[in-house]
């Protein structure tokens, strides 16, 4: 991070505080990773409230803490008040924003953010230097310490953006400002948390209320409501660039992974890079050495314990049905000497729809060529219920036990398995990784 002047941050943040003059430059909200002369911001959490940590990083060498109210015995001259200190987080990453002089682009969608952004990276690396979101650092608190990391001496920097209610995406674009604005898709994602599905389309288009005038939005035109999205994006005074099947740059290419839904990423990115005015052809040309990202798609070939290998696809950072009937659509298509194997697991967030679209998971597999279905968590039984008896299945309460049963009793020589599901609602990341431990 850049040095900041305390006086500065007080200005920045609005805060009324007298405190001790000092330049700040680094940041954190984790009282563990402290360090001497930090600013630590106390954030209310579910499970923790930073105000009661803010004495002992004092102790610890912290020059200054940012609280929503005076802490009792700290020193007031160390304490910068302010009326929401994940908000005056951000603003201090807006600040950080305004001295970066490369070009930023933000991205948001419903799936496969991680990956666009990642593959984004890859792509602008072949023209300069890029700094981009660390892992899937796109939340309220995330925005902020990629913002205040920021690498000045970048060309580009890779902003991502996630929501899960209305008016979020609208506070962190506001702090990203970005060049270049994109949409990935718009699926029903975190749809219990609004009225119906527009709803979480307009929450999308919100990146565009902060793009630079004239800027360039990217939309995936295939996507849901793409059309209020070109709406919305006119409105905010963006220049609409679309992406998908009829519009993208005419190159050839080539990719290293399987399935329609890679397609539409590389489709974004070398839309992105025609936006930038940069050769698309250098980036269509080297397309084939980006791959799937681990536990996003990446595939592993595993030894088996009685001999023989087989072949896993670990897709299981998330699980929701847009991205799981994607994931099978690409198993059904592929060619292979072994059977065909799906384990999945619940997905989240989906209010009263639930049971309906587990249920039209198993009617996509129902008329699939996939072998074997392996159900995780009671919503998944809706979900098996839709096979036809004659597909072999499987039902697990839960994990536990399920990576021995696949390794011991399931799997055999040649097979290719996709393990999918809602990440911490059905934790199908851990039999993903014992696998790979196991088998490697």
């Amino acid at each position: 991070m850049i040095k900041i002047n305390s006086k500065k941050i007080i200005e920045i943040v609005a805060s009324s505080s007298q405190v001790v003059d000092v330049d700040v430059a680094h940041i954190s909200t984790d009282s563990r990773k402290i360090n001497a002369g930090d600013l630590f911001i106390a954030i209310k959490g579910e499970k923790f409230d930073g105000h009661k940590f803010v004495a002992e990083v004092l102790a610890k060498g912290a020059a200054l803490a940012m609280v929503d109210h005076l802490v009792d015995d700290v020193p007031a001259e160390r304490q910068i008040v302010v009326k929401d200190t994940l908000h005056a987080y951000g603003l201090i990453g807006s600040y950080v924003r305004s001295q970066f002089r490369g070009k930023v682009i933000g991205l948001t969608g419903s799936a496969g953010k991680t990956t666009t952004k990642e593959e984004i990276k890859f792509a602008l690396s072949l023209f300069g230097k890029v700094y981009a979101t660390e892992g899937n650092h796109n939340n309220q608190i995330g925005v902020p310490i990629t913002l205040c990391d920021m690498d000045m001496t970048a060309d580009y920097a890779v902003i991502e953006m996630g929501m899960s209610a209305k008016g979020e995406i609208e506070e962190l674009v506001s702090f990203v400002k970005p060049d270049v604005a994109l949409i990935t898709n718009v699926y029903p994602m975190h749809i219990e948390f609004f009225e119906n599905f527009e709803g979480i389309a307009e929450a999308k288009a919100e990146i565009f209320k902060s793009l630079k005038k004239g800027g360039p939005a990217l939309i995936n035109e295939d996507t849901n409501f793409a059309e209020l999205l070109k709406i919305r994006a006119v409105e905010n005074s963006a220049e609409v660039v679309l992406f998908g099947k009829n519009h993208h740059p005419d190159v050839e290419f080539a990719l290293s992974v399987e399935g329609e839904h890679y397609l539409y990423n590389a489709w974004c990115v070398l839309t992105l890079v025609e936006a930038l005015g940069l050769d698309v052809k250098k980036v269509a040309a080297d397309l084939h050495k980006f791959g799937a990202l681990a536990g996003r798609g990446m595939r592993h070939s595993l030894r088996l314990p009685k001999g023989g290998s087989y072949t896993l696809i670990d897709d299981s950072y998330s699980g929701q049905p847009e991205a799981m009937k994607l994931g099978i659509e690409a198993l059904d298509k592929e060619k292979v000497c072994g059977r065909k194997i799906v384990v999945l697991g619940k997905m989240a967030e989906l209010g009263e729809t639930s049971k309906a679209r587990h249920e039209e998971i198993g009617q996509v597999l129902a008329l699939s060529s996939i072998d074997v279905v392996v159900g995780v968590k009671p919503e998944m039984k809706d979900m098996l219920a839709q096979l036809p008896k004659e597909k072999e299945q499987y039902y697990f309460e839960n994990k536990e036990g399920l990576d021995e049963f696949l390794i011991n009793k399931l799997l055999q020589n040649n097979d290719i398995v996709l393990i999918k599901g809602a990440r911490y609602s059905s934790e199908l990341y851990k039999v993903a990784e014992s696998l790979i431990k196991q088998g490697a």
